[in-house]
């Protein structure tokens, strides 16, 4: 079964049973009707794009600013924090998925091809604990 257009992925009743590929399929799907219904595609370019991720990413690190490191996995984990610290890493996530999207992009590809890269370039043998 293909993606849904329109439907919102948190609305769909299988979207936790669905293999890894669909639900991938129908978060881009839902990524692509939340900004064709708001008409932003004239706004998306990939230079605005870039920024857009960084701006995400600097309120994604405001909600863990001053939180010393030990402290930091119990913070984003606590009640009082965790929906804040999510809605943060989804807006990276879903800007950086239009991002990929605009420039053509299979964005789980990309990631991928770079864990083969990373391995090579950091063996774990050589760069474990460090």
């Amino acid at each position: 079964m293909g993606p849904k257009r329109g439907v919102p992925f948190a609305a769909m009743t299988d979207a936790k049973t669905e293999s890894g590929a669909d639900r991938w399929d129908r978060v881009l799907a839902d990524v692509r009707a939340f900004v064709a219904e708001r008409e932003w595609e004239p706004f998306h370019d990939p230079k605005n794009l870039a920024m857009a991720v960084a701006s995400e990413a600097g309120e994604l690190l405001s909600e863990l600013r001053w939180i010393p490191g030990d402290e930091a996995d119990a913070h984003c984990r606590s009640d009082e924090h965790r929906q804040a610290i999510a809605d943060e890493i989804a807006d990276v996530a879903v800007t950086l998925t239009m991002l990929a999207d605009r420039v053509g992009l299979d964005l789980l590809e990309a990631m991928h091809a770079k864990l083969v890269k990373n391995r090579e370039k950091y063996p774990a043998d050589e760069w474990r604990g460090r």
